[in-house]
């Protein structure tokens, strides 16, 4: 039985000391929550600019993916491990030789292209390693989109990363081959 309705407060009651194992929190399909080192993580509340932009790049890309059969796109709501997190990126690819079988559980590891679109209350600390542990995973790609200033980050690697300003094409690279828009569509 899923507990995807679960309150802070039913949550808090879950919790042996505040912790809780990957085992459990994948049981338990804690809406609103990442797991990160035996921890919940509460995710931030999406504003409306969040929104708006998270079915822009949806959008954006979706008719790319399918139009090309190159896998598929998920949002939010779906898992992905990272050895010791379980996280819900914004946006998320995994190419057609990596699609799941069994689609009644989140993935056992990381998606080709993690999509992290910043919230008001974010850290940019708790962003950046968020990012490096997509890719320490083996996550290829990793956008973080940045609402305020306009940008994206395009991180290839912990020492590869490339700022985007609003002037600037965003690309999909080798994992979203022939995917690119100017940036300033992700904000429209």
């Amino acid at each position: 039985m899923s507990n995807s309705q679960a309150t802070p407060e039913s949550v808090q009651e879950m919790l042996p000391h505040g912790t809780m194992t990957m085992e459990e929190f994948l049981e338990n399909d804690l809406e609103g929550y990442e797991h990160v080192k035996g921890e919940l993580v509460p995710m931030a509340a999406a504003a409306i600019v969040h929104g708006e932009i998270g079915s822009n790049v949806h959008f954006l890309l979706t008719s790319h993916v399918r139009e090309n059969k190159l896998g598929r796109l998920y949002i939010a709501e779906t898992t992905f491990q990272l050895g010791d997190r379980v996280v819900k990126p914004d946006i998320a690819f995994v190419s057609t030789e990596r699609l799941a079988k069994d689609k009644l559980k989140g993935y056992a590891d990381a998606p080709d292209l993690a999509i992290e679109i910043v919230s008001p209350t974010d850290k940019h600390y708790d962003v950046t390693e968020k990012a490096l542990a997509y890719l320490k995973a083996g996550t290829r790609l990793v956008w973080v989109i940045e609402p305020i200033m306009k940008t994206v980050t395009a991180y290839r690697s912990e020492s590869d990363s490339t700022l985007l300003n609003y002037e600037d094409t965003l690309t999909g690279e080798d994992v979203i081959p022939g995917f690119s828009c100017p940036v300033a569509e992700l904000f429209e």
